[in-house]
């Protein structure tokens, strides 16, 4: 699930402009994690009245009703709900059911942040279609503020060799245009599979030797963290000196203003190496 929804950061598609909300949005059914994140952010959170799967953060959003998630989505069940807005994410959601919404004649916005600037952007649209202008407009303001301080506040550190374990089986990286390389650049790693032919490859244990990474960074889910050990290679600095950390995948992987801290969790990381 994990694997599916965060490769989905990589594409985009708007589908509702901001002006095409006559009233502000008071039922709106939000069909990802980080929609939902982002509309409690900005205090439209009670006015959700469906999510999907792994919708989880804040704690009330736990009790949001799920619709489905990357498998589908139950359209007979947002007919009965009759939202004003559906926020789809359009990589995350399968296509026929975007479609399907839009040709029922629901207004959509599509929340497909592909860079950690849109995030700002994001929230201060869903701030309009929501009535939460003022709100949304401070969060975003103080989300940029922090992205620059922590951008400059790394700018001029060494750049340690970082390894990205995204999965374990199979050991599958990040390159240039994936949004932890975003998170990395911030920090002023050098993403040792940079150039790498796609933005979410699949590697070998070879391929990871040949780079001899100082911080290998891993998402904290269990079956990752143990799907390698990574003991057995003392050759690689990482390993040799003990730089191998897990971090919050929610933190990393998500395109919500708390990716910030998914930022920081990765240059704390990285200042150990230093």
């Amino acid at each position: 699930m994990l694997m599916r929804c965060f490769i989905a950061l990589s594409l985009s598609l708007t589908l509702l402009p901001i002006a095409a909300m006559a009233e502000p949005a008071k039922r709106i059914i939000a069909l990802s994690p980080h929609a939902v994140e982002m509309l409690y952010a900005i205090g439209a959170g009670e006015a959700i009245v469906a999510a999907t799967d792994y919708a989880d953060y804040p704690e009330a959003a736990k009790k949001i009703p799920s619709i489905g998630g990357y498998y589908g989505i139950q359209i007979e069940r947002v007919l009965e709900l009759n939202p004003d807005l559906v926020v789809v994410w359009d990589t995350g959601n399968k296509a026929e059911d975007i479609n399907q919404l839009k040709s029922l004649g629901f207004k959509l916005y599509s929340s497909s942040p592909q860079t950690l600037e849109d995030v700002a952007k994001e929230i201060e649209e869903l701030g309009q279609l929501t009535g939460h202008v003022e709100l949304a407009n401070q969060v975003a303001t103080d989300y940029r503020r922090e992205l620059l301080r922590l951008r400059n506040e790394n700018a001029a550190k060494s750049e340690p060799k970082v390894f990205y374990q995204l999965w374990s089986t199979p050991l599958m990286t990040v390159a240039k245009n994936s949004w932890i390389q975003q998170i990395i650049g911030v920090c002023h790693g050098k993403n040792v599979f940079y150039d790498a032919a796609s933005d979410y490859p699949q590697v070998s244990l070879e391929n990871v030797l040949l780079t001899l990474p100082e911080v290998i960074l891993q998402s904290e889910e269990e079956g990752n963290v143990k799907g390698i050990d990574w003991r057995k290679w003392t050759e690689i600095p990482a390993v040799k000196n003990q730089h191998i950390y897990q971090l919050n995948a929610d933190l990393l992987h998500r395109a919500t203003p708390r990716a910030l801290l998914g930022v920081k969790a990765v240059c704390d990381a990285l200042d150990k190496a230093r």
